[in-house]
């Protein structure tokens, strides 16, 4: 009967170990968070003023910034976005592009209001 509950508590130990590990695990993880801006620039030469402080604001609070990019852009529609990515400008600038950096683009499709 010992060892039933010697076997019985090992097993909740390594159980309650576990879910421990899990939850710290989980708590290093921490997602990355992306924020989207909208800019209409009404003063260009204000705006160009602005940016290197700003930029200079961000690093400082951040850090260095991640080896990755995202960019959202919006298109009016995926016929559009497709004629972009057929027209002779962007061919053109396919072997720049190429050299410069690794891309994966996706297409998502909004949902009218």
């Amino acid at each position: 009967m010992k060892t039933h509950y010697t076997v019985a508590f090992a097993m909740l130990a390594g159980f309650g170990l576990g879910t421990v590990a899990v939850q710290g695990l989980h708590a290093q993880a921490n997602a990355p968070v992306y924020t989207v801006a909208e800019i209409d620039i009404a003063d260009q030469a204000a705006y160009s003023t602005y940016v290197p402080k700003a930029q200079a604001a961000i690093k400082a609070a951040e850090g260095e910034p991640p080896k990755s990019r995202v960019v959202i852009q919006q298109w009016d529609s995926l016929e559009k976005y497709q004629a972009y990515r057929n027209s002779s400008a962007f061919k053109e600038l396919l072997p720049m592009r190429e050299k410069a950096a690794k891309f994966r683009s996706f297409v998502v499709e909004g949902v009218s209001q």
